[in-house]
């Protein structure tokens, strides 16, 4: 990642928004919550590039075999309740996600850095302005 790419403005405010408190931080954390959607996607989209391929989550269904409660027996013919039967094993599924290796094109990759680049100087902009209306709309004590 280049450190020259990040703006300064952002470090200051990712210590701001760490607390998330005051109507003065939802304020801002509200404005620059699409700001830090796409810094974090230019951000996968430069580590794609120096690793030259991108990680793709898939999800797998599997069984285990489990210890579960059997089933309550009916009630015996003079109405009253046999013991429980012990706990037995069933076979349960679950899932699990897990992450794969996908092939990249380098040229599209590095056109869609260049775009994130450019909506996220777009986003610091208007963020900036916002970040001051949140700032005099709501003041710190």
């Amino acid at each position: 990642m280049r450190l020259g790419m990040r703006p300064a403005f952002a470090l200051p405010l990712l210590a701001v928004l760490a607390a998330c408190g005051t109507p003065q931080e939802r304020c801002i954390n509200s404005a620059t919550r699409e700001l830090r959607a796409v810094s974090a996607l230019r951000a996968e989209t430069e580590a794609n590039l120096a690793r030259g391929y991108a990680w793709e989550e898939y999800t797998i269904t599997r069984s285990r075999w489990e210890w579960c409660a059997a089933p309550p027996l009916p009630p015996k013919p003079d109405g009253t309740q046999p013991p429980p039967l012990p706990p037995r094993m069933c076979l349960e599924e679950y899932t699990d996600t897990a992450r794969r290796r996908v092939a990249i094109d380098p040229a599209a990759e590095t056109r869609k850095r260049d775009n994130l680049i450019a909506r996220e100087r777009q986003l610091e902009r208007q963020a900036r302005a916002d970040v001051a209306a949140c700032k005099a709309r709501f003041p710190e004590e």
